[in-house]
């Protein structure tokens, strides 16, 4: 569906019950990941943010992994919550976008301008999040439903070593994704006053 910005904006929520179909191919998800990447901005146009996109057994691998390592902290009479939790939303899903960031980048970053240095892995958050809603909106504009989860850093070496990743990217979230099958809860907002100060 074509939608202008602020109506893409509008649409985007939270889908906790999501399924294992999509509307659309996995190559367009690709495109919209790939789309992302090179037109979001970056401080210093560092580049810095790393995409994974997880589909099909490594998806279900991703949640699994969760799972088990949920299971060695949380309370026994607790797990079974958790576990369906898990295995009815997020694992239901049809793939997975692992947002991370490349510290070495912003290592480098950090030598190169010193005077900045305490400053650059915050504006790597700044990027992150920034991808983390450009892809989530253009998700939901092709009619998939989505969440944004932060099972990091408990699950990070794992998933490094399960895909072989480069150990200087830090994982920043998760997004599961699927059909929606499901409405999102009501949203509530907070008055602008006090949020939004115009001066003239």
């Amino acid at each position: 569906m074509k939608r202008d910005f602020k109506e893409a904006l509008l649409h985007r929520r939270s889908y906790y019950r999501i399924g294992a179909d999509s509307p659309v191919s996995d190559e367009r998800i690709r495109e919209a990941i790939d789309f992302a990447v090179l037109h979001v901005p970056s401080a210093f146009n560092s580049q810095s943010t790393r995409i994974v996109l997880l589909l099909g057994e490594s998806h279900k691998r991703l949640w699994e992994i969760t799972k088990e390592t949920l299971r060695k902290i949380v309370p026994a009479e607790a797990f079974p919550g958790t576990e369906a939790k898990i295995d009815g939303s997020f694992g239901a899903g049809h793939g997975t976008v692992l947002f991370f960031e490349d510290r070495a980048t912003v290592k480098r970053l950090q030598e190169a301008y010193p005077t900045y240095s305490e400053r650059f892995p915050v504006w790597a958050q700044h990027t992150s999040a920034m991808h983390q809603l450009a892809i989530w909106t253009m998700l939901e504009d092709m009619g998939l439903g989505a969440s944004l989860q932060h099972y990091n850093p408990l699950i990070d070496e794992a998933v490094r070593s399960a895909w072989s990743l480069d150990p200087e990217w830090e994982l920043v979230a998760q997004m599961p994704f699927g059909a929606p099958s499901g409405e999102p809860g009501p949203k509530e907002f907070q008055p602008l006053e006090g949020r939004v100060l115009v001066f003239d």
